[in-house]
């Protein structure tokens, strides 16, 4: 076991675990750190307590004191500045012409980095962007390009429930979610529903995943045919929360009956497809024998409809007009290739054929002058 306090930098930011290094520290206090990037400002949210070895990332870097005015006014310096650097940037961006839309600006403890944080559709050559921002704060300057939830949770807001982001209120790491949880939870499949303000799926569709499908496994399937208390029927929806199911109960010589059930009074006896092939089935044998079965009124306007259809006008070969029709042509036999001498007396009987040449006139002589008396 080790002895870790849980710090936090910025208020949506992602806690990590330092040394106490004999501080005691309590939840809210503001607290001097050491980091990879040197010395930074941070906010308890875990005061002393103890973890298993397997939860701690060495190295662990210990907290340097206890933050004191002069840090608050330090840190409170680095927020004016903060709003100063951003405006200079939205102007740089605006002149190099770049597509690329600032989210946050955020300087470090010391104030020897500024860091800038922007959104893009694509790569951006910032190159020129950075050289400008360095000749104006010279110091250093970092660009680092986020994603859309990033900007979501850097920025904060409501959500279509009424409260804060999740992602800006107590997520630290973003989970996958897919449109398979949503079907899974029968939700709307409509985008503008089940999409956060960001754009992306909503990130509370993983909350309750795993107990949906723990649910699911124990559950019968929709169309499934089942036995109730009162007596057999299909299954047409079911409310996975309330464990009920609506069943449509087969009353013979009627209209079926919906009723609900809970799950548990509920015994399963065939799939869907099964109960479809097997009421077919008794149809067909029943018309084959003269009597008309006492099936489920939709199956059985189904099967009356395509009776009732009428078939299509056929053509003189009996089949249906516009179906295509194929058939094989007789293969008839190669022709032999003539030999050398039926091609010499085929040649020697073909004879040329003269070309007469028009008169103009109706003279004896060459030209179509009138001939002189």
């Amino acid at each position: 076991m080790a002895e870790v306090v849980s710090v936090r930098f910025k208020s949506r930011g992602k806690s990590y675990y330092f040394d106490p290094a004999g501080h005691k520290v309590e939840a809210g206090q503001n607290v001097i750190v050491e980091t990879s990037k040197g010395m930074e400002f941070g906010e308890c949210t875990r005061e002393n307590t103890f973890v298993e070895d397997e939860k701690v990332i060495p190295p662990l870097r210990p907290i340097i004191r206890l933050a004191n005015e002069k840090d608050h006014k330090a840190a409170a310096e680095n927020r004016e500045k903060e709003q100063k650097a951003f405006q200079t940037g939205v102007e740089k961006i605006r002149e190099h012409q770049l597509d690329m839309k600032l989210v946050d600006v955020e300087y470090n403890f010391e104030g020897n980095k500024i860091l800038f944080f922007f959104t893009s559709d694509g790569r951006v050559d910032f190159r020129e962007l950075v050289r400008d921002l360095a000749g104006i704060f010279r110091t250093r300057i970092e660009l680092r390009q986020i994603g859309v939830r990033d900007e979501a949770k850097m920025l904060g807001g409501l959500g279509i429930c009424g409260k804060q982001f999740c992602c800006s209120q107590f997520l630290d790491e973003f989970q996958p979610v897919s449109i398979k949880m949503a079907k899974t939870q029968n939700l709307s499949l409509n985008p503008t529903k089940i999409s956060g303000t960001c754009g992306r799926l909503m990130c509370c569709l993983k909350y309750e995943q795993d107990a949906y499908e723990e649910l699911v496994k124990n559950a019968p399937k929709i169309d499934s045919y089942v036995e109730t208390p009162e007596g057999n029927g299909t299954i047409t929806e079911i409310n996975l929360l309330r464990q009920k199911a609506k069943v449509r109960l087969e009353i013979r010589g009627g209209d079926p009956v919906v009723s609900y059930f809970p799950l548990e009074e509920l015994q399963f006896i065939k799939t869907g497809k099964q109960r479809r092939a097997e009421i077919a089935a008794e149809i067909k044998e029943r018309e084959a024998n003269g009597d008309r079965p006492q099936s489920p009124p939709q199956l059985r306007r189904s099967m009356d409809e395509k009776a009732n259809t009428p078939a299509k006008p056929q053509t003189r070969s009996g089949r249906p007009e516009g179906e295509r029709q194929t058939e094989r042509r007789a293969e008839t036999p190669p022709r032999p290739k003539p030999s050398e001498s039926e091609k010499a007396d085929r040649d020697e009987n073909k004879k040329p054929r003269r070309r007469r040449r028009k008169r103009s006139g109706g003279g004896n002589g060459s030209s179509g002058a009138p001939k002189a008396e």
